[in-house]
Parts: C-alpha cells; sequence; structure tokens
C-alpha cells in the first residue's frame, strides 16, 4: 500500500502505508524519544498532529494495554523509517500495525525521516497532508495549506471529559516504584485538560484523593469542591486560545495551593499575566536537558509541547525556576505568594526518566506546610 505526505511547503514524500487507509491531516512534528512510541501515541497533546519519530526502527516491543496514555491513539497520523517485522516483549499483546488500524490511525514507513525532520528543524513545523490514495501532488499541497494553523486553536474541548469523576490508581505494576506509596489524606481537584493518565497515578501514588474535572470547569465548580490542592493537566493546542481555563485559573489563585504541567504550566503563566508564543519546532521526546535553578542540578526531561512562556512577559512576583538547556527557554515557573507552581515538561515520566518525579513530593508538601521550596542561595 501506498502512501503520501504532502507539506504546505510544496514537498511530497512517498512511503509504505500500515495501518489504517485513508486520508488525514495535521501539523506534522516530530519526537526524539528512542522508546515510548504507545505513550506518545496517545498522549492527547497531540490532538491535531501528524507524528514523526527520529528513531529508525520503531514498533520492536509492540503495544500493551498497559502503556496508554488515554482512551485510544491521538495522533492524526504517524510517520516512521521502518515498522519492525518482529514483535519481541513479554507485555506485548499486539504489533504496532493493527493497532493503529484498529483505532483507524494512518501510518506510512520507508522514507527518510532524517529528511523530514531536518527540514522541520530548519522550517519549522509545517502543516501537512497524509494518504494512501493517488492524487495529483499539487492537490495534496493545496490541502495541507488550506489546513487550519495550529495558533489559535482551542482542542482542549475536543479531549476533556464530559463530567467529574473520582481517580483512584496509583503505581500497579511491581517494577514502578519511583515514587513512595502514601496513605491518601489531601483532596486534589486535577483540572483535566487532555491530561495524561499517569499524572493521577502519581498524585495517588503520593498521597492525594484525586477528583478529575473537565478543563472547562469554572473556579466556582472548582472551589465547591473544597480541595486543598489544584492539579492543571498538559493538553492539546494553543494556550492563549483556551481563554476559559486562563479566567477560571484566575478564580483559583491563592484558594488552595497549584502545580501545573506542560499546557496547565502555560494556562497559569497567562493567568498570571505572562504571555505564551510558538515554538518553532517544539520540544517533544524523552531526552530534554533542564537545570533546575533552586539546585543547580540539570534533569533529563520527557517533553511535548510546541508553545513556551515568554521569559520576557513575566510580571513581577513570578520566578522562573527551571531552563532549557538546548534554547534557553522557560520550564518551570513559581509564585510564592499565591503558592503556585508550574512546569513545561513531564515529570510524570510516561515515557520516559524519573529525574523530576520529586515534584509531585513537593506539591503535597506545599499543601502540608504551605511553604514553596526555597531558592539555592
Amino acid at each position: 500500500m501506498r502512501a503520501y505526505l504532502a507539506l504546505e511547503d510544496g514537498t511530497v514524500y512517498e512511503g509504505k502505508g500500515f495501518g489504517a487507509e485513508g486520508e488525514t491531516s495535521g501539523e506534522v512534528v516530530f519526537n526524539t524519544s528512542l522508546t515510548g512510541y504507545q505513550e506518545a501515541l496517545t498522549d492527547p497533546s497531540y490532538t491535531g498532529q501528524i507524528l514523526t519519530m527520529t528513531y529508525t526502527q520503531i514498533g520492536n516491543y509492540g503495544v500493551n494495554p498497559d502503556d496508554v496514555e488515554s482512551q485510544g491513539v491521538q495522533v492524526k497520523g504517524f510517520l516512521i523509517r521502518e515498522l519492525s517485522p518482529l514483535v519481541s516483549n513479554f507485555r506485548s499483546t499486539e504489533d504496532l500495525s493493527h493497532y493503529l488500524k484498529r483505532h483507524k490511525v494512518l501510518g506510512m514507513e520507508g522514507f527518510d525521516t532524517r529528511a523530514l525532520v531536518r527540514k522541520l528543524r530548519i522550517q519549522g513545523a509545517m502543516r501537512g497532508v497524509l494518504t494512501t490514495k493517488e492524487a495529483p501532488a499539487a492537490e495534496l499541497v493545496a490541502k495541507a495549506r488550506a489546513i487550519p494553523k495550529m495558533t489559535g486553536q482551542d482542542l482542549v474541548r475536543d479531549v476533556t471529559p464530559k463530567q467529574a469523576s473520582a481517580w483512584t490508581e496509583g503505581f500497579t505494576h511491581p517494577l514502578t516504584h519511583y515514587l513512595s506509596a502514601r496513605k491518601s489524606t489531601h483532596k486534589v481537584v486535577a483540572i483535566d485538560f487532555g491530561m495524561k493518565r499517569n499524572i493521577p497515578k502519581c498524585l495517588t501514588q503520593v498521597g492525594c484523593d484525586v477528583t478529575v474535572v473537565p478543563g472547562t470547569s469554572t473556579a466556582a465548580e472548582v472551589l465547591a469542591l473544597k480541595p486543598e490542592g489544584i492539579f492543571l493537566s498538559n493538553g492539546p493546542g494553543d494556550p492563549a486560545a483556551v481563554t476559559y481555563a486562563v479566567e477560571t485559573i484566575k478564580g483559583l489563585l491563592g484558594k488552595a495551593p497549584i502545580f501545573g504541567i506542560c499546557l496547565g504550566h502555560q494556562l497559569l503563566a497567562l493567568a498570571l499575566g505572562a504571555k505564551t508564543f510558538k515554538l518553532k519546532f517544539g520540544h517533544r521526546g524523552s531526552n530534554q536537558p533542564v537545570r533546575n535553578e533552586n539546585t543547580g542540578r540539570v534533569e533529563i526531561t520527557c517533553q511535548n509541547h510546541g508553545f513556551a512562556v515568554d521569559k520576557d512577559s513575566l510580571p513581577q512576583g513570578v520566578e522562573v525556576t527551571h531552563l532549557n538547556l538546548n534554547d534557553n527557554t522557560v520550564e518551570g515557573i513559581r509564585h510564592p505568594g499565591h503558592k503556585a507552581f508550574s512546569v513545561q515538561y513531564h515529570p510524570e515520566a510516561s515515557a520516559g526518566p524519573h529525574d523530576s518525579s520529586y515534584l509531585f513530593e513537593d506539591f503535597v508538601r506545599l499543601i502540608e506546610t504551605g511553604e514553596m521550596v526555597k531558592k539555592k542561595i
């Protein structure tokens, strides 16, 4: 089965299709992780995007029901250099091609992903069309140029839950022990803008009684649950377009300790009066170096975002706690007066290293003592 990827700049790549057949479109981005393709495929933050993996061989350990991060595959399409013909892992229950086909997601292999990634790094993330249908190249390129740009898109409404629910599951796998289990003692409301499942697992693991509410919830609805702490989740799209969430967070500042991750970090910054901007090609992968400005230590982090907080726009009272060592962009902030902090990356480590898991314990400590982690002297 032939497949084609057409970009808005006029470039067309030809490869071999796998997974579902048909046609899809979205913003074409890349992820530099060596493993964790299933976690990436099911991450709601990839809504509206066609994902490219830079690692050359994908699918060699198959897929399983334990590593999903949402209800299903969230990417619009999947691009890889080579689909492994062999699946070898004791946890695997299905191969990647059949998994994508079952979820009606198109994949393409057998083309120069290195050339594609180089183009995206030089020119930036682009709109694209992925198809298994024969069509003139000019027609496919025209379709790519007609796709709405990611800037200005509110995609939270596409992935947020419709109603509130309780979350009670912590770590269940015997080899997962990077956070010590604690008895549930603190009521936390997690606002779900497209939350990965391992996040509420981490919150539960460190002793939070978690209630998940829709990303469209108002401040009054959140406060009615009498939370001891409030969590702001990751999610897709342009943070500046999610104006209702910004207004909700403004109404929550100072009412309870707040911890945000990824989109939640950007929304917290906007609520505090800062601005966000679109990165050229984003940060996506589980090998991103970040320096903790409090300790001076470097953490290797898992990331997935196309927007960032403008450091120069941060108002008085907001401190930068983490910086990206690749491009010096803001990776973490805190406001001691409001007892609020956030990070741009994913400390839940799914998939990715465990260097930053301490942030969940910092959140619990903030709830218990009201004290932020002191800045390094």
